[in-house]
Parts: C-alpha cells; sequence; structure tokens
C-alpha cells in the first residue's frame, strides 16, 4: 500500500501574490474609467461621418471595450475573474483638442471591484479607435487613461480627484436615506467608563454616510431592563425607524440583548440573524454561536450586532442594503 504523501507548503517567498477574497462579502461593485485619444481635425471629421475606410468607429470600439472587459483576467495576471452584470461603453467628441473620449462603466455583484475591466475596456476602445484611424493620421496620441470613480465593499465611493464631474458624484440616494435611525451601545464596562466605546460610533458613522437620520444614541449596562428600556424608548416614543444595538449577543452570563429584545419585540425576523451569521462563518467559525438577531418592536426594525467595532462595520455592510425594503414591508409596502 503507497505512503499517504503530502503536497510541500508553497514558497513564502513567491514574488506574486494573488489576493485571497474568498473572506470578503458580496456587494455592488461599480467603476467609471475613461481616456481620450487625438486624431486631428481631418481625422475627427470622419470619424464623425462614418467614413474611414475601415469602417464604423465608434461601433467597433464599443464592441472591442466590452470584450475587453469581460476578458481582463485573462490579460491581468492578478486581476480576479468575475461574472460581470453590465459592462456600457461611451464616446464623446470633443472639437477643442480632436480628440474621442472613450468612457467604460462596469457593473458586478462582487467579493473585489471592477476597476480593471473598466480600465481594460477603455484601453481596448481607444486602441481600435486608433487601428481604424491611422491610416488616415499616423500622428494619434493616447492620453489620460484613468479610474473616475468608484463604489461599493468597504471603501464606499471613491472619485479620482482630478476627474471631471460628470458621472462622479456620490449617489444622491444613499441606503438609509429618510430613515430615522437610533443606536445603543451596550457594555458593562462602557457604561462604568472603564473601556471606550468603539462599536456605537462606527454605526453612527456608516449611518451618515449612508444618509441615514441620526435619532440619538444611547449607552447602557449589560442589565435586561436598561436594554428594554433604551429598545423602547427610541422605538416606541421616537417612532425610530431603524434601532441598531451592538453588545450582548454572545454566550457569556452577561450577555442578555436577546433576552432583553424578546420581552418587547412583536415579531422575530430571524433570516437577518441567519444572513450575518452565515457570512460571519466565512471568516470565523465563531460566528455560528454569535447571537446576533433582528426583531421588529412597534413599527421600527431593531438589529442587535455583537459588540466588537471590526463585526459591526462587516455586520452594517452586509444588512445595509436590505434595512430600507425590509422596514416598509414592516409599514405595509409590497415586496
Amino acid at each position: 500500500m503507497a505512503a499517504h504523501r503530502t503536497l510541500p507548503p508553497l514558497a513564502a517567498d513567491s514574488r506574486f501574490k494573488m489576493i485571497d477574497v474568498g473572506a470578503k462579502h458580496t456587494t455592488r461593485r461599480r467603476a467609471v474609467a475613461s481616456g481620450k485619444i487625438l486624431v486631428g481635425a481631418d481625422a475627427f471629421q470622419r470619424i464623425r461621418e462614418h467614413t474611414l475606410p475601415k469602417g464604423d468607429v465608434l461601433a467597433l470600439a464599443e464592441v472591442a471595450g466590452i470584450m475587453a472587459a469581460k476578458n481582463a483576467s485573462n490579460w491581468i495576471p492578478l486581476c480576479h475573474p468575475l461574472g460581470l452584470d453590465s459592462i456600457r461603453m461611451s464616446f464623446e467628441f470633443q472639437e477643442n483638442d480632436w480628440s474621442v473620449l472613450a468612457r467604460c462603466e462596469a457593473i458586478a455583484t462582487a467579493k473585489t471591484g471592477v476597476e480593471m475591466e473598466a480600465l481594460a475596456g477603455v484601453n481596448a476602445a481607444l486602441l481600435s479607435i486608433y487601428d481604424l484611424t491611422k491610416g488616415v493620421n499616423a500622428a494619434l496620441w493616447i492620453s489620460d487613461i484613468h479610474l473616475e470613480t468608484k463604489e461599493g465593499g468597504k471603501s464606499g465611493f471613491w472619485t479620482h480627484p482630478e476627474a471631471p464631474p460628470k458621472d462622479t458624484e456620490a449617489p444622491t440616494t444613499s441606503l438609509l436615506t429618510g430613515l430615522k435611525i437610533a443606536v445603543i451601545t451596550v457594555s458593562d464596562r462602557c457604561s462604568r467608563g472603564e473601556a471606550q466605546d468603539r462599536s456605537g460610533p462606527a454605526i453612527m458613522e456608516l449611518v451618515k454616510k449612508e444618509g441615514g437620520t441620526l435619532l440619538g444614541q444611547a449607552l447602557v449596562a449589560d442589565e435586561v431592563t436598561e436594554i428594554v428600556k433604551a429598545v423602547s424608548d427610541f422605538a416606541i416614543k421616537q417612532k425610530a425607524d431603524i434601532v441598531f444595538t451592538t453588545g450582548g449577543t454572545g454566550l457569556s452570563a452577561r450577555d442578555v440583548t436577546p433576552e432583553a429584545l424578546a420581552k418587547i419585540s412583536d415579531r422575530v425576523i430571524p433570516g437577518i440573524g441567519e444572513l450575518l451569521r452565515t457570512a460571519g462563518s466565512l471568516k470565523t467559525p465563531m460566528a455560528w454561536i454569535s447571537r446576533t438577531e433582528a426583531v421588529q418592536v412597534g413599527q421600527a426594525l431593531v438589529i442587535a450586532f455583537p459588540g466588537s467595532e471590526k463585526a459591526v462595520r462587516e455586520g452594517m455592510q452586509i444588512v445595509l442594503p436590505i434595512v430600507s425594503h425590509a422596514h416598509q414591508m414592516i409599514l405595509g409596502g409590497g415586496h
């Protein structure tokens, strides 16, 4: 019987490393890149009039851009293969310098961004214009290829500081726009001033970033009565739409947030807790022993996160896309 053999470990000094995105959360990703090609007055007019010998320049450039974006990972060694949701090419004639501006928008629901896909699309489109135009003007000039904007993932919305304003402005409607939100930190040590509250401010930061209205914040000890009072005050008296709590969801004797919510909840919403545990388990199996959950109190959606800042930031990214719709359904809205 052959002896069991194991593969040797990979060399620690490998010169290249493809980033492991397995533990990242899937989010909507969008990137817009642009660049231009200076073609001269004669070629500029002939491109516009579709009279170049090789055919319709921009039609072929559009197809080339789409194909390149779809195949970016085949050409760029450390670029992750992605299932793209959408690729859109657009072109602008700029008479001030006889150039054609190419812009590529890439969208995907993925664990990593689509910047390289957008940049690949722009490069291929400009090279196609070059190929179809060089017979008329050999002195072509490709320039200004850059990423204009990207959004999604932990970094949220980013725009190039020197990019033109078109298509680079942050979305006017964010995930929490129009919602009144309260934040409650549950911690014995923080309530006694023995530790700094980091998870509560992290939630408030994300609430403001996503356009939510911060109704208020509370810091309470790990006591059922204090938690019940704080949640009831925000959810019932102050009519909060969403209440985020952080802390008290573990297994220690002092972790009583779920027990407190059980006393005042009208309904349990199990799917949100399941979603958070499933996503968390991709990073650590300890996520399965978390008692994070969501309930309805009056007309408010209450979501209980763990007490660590990291868990809160990751959890917020997971639930942000669904909380507005969930609250609308609580109010009687449809699917």
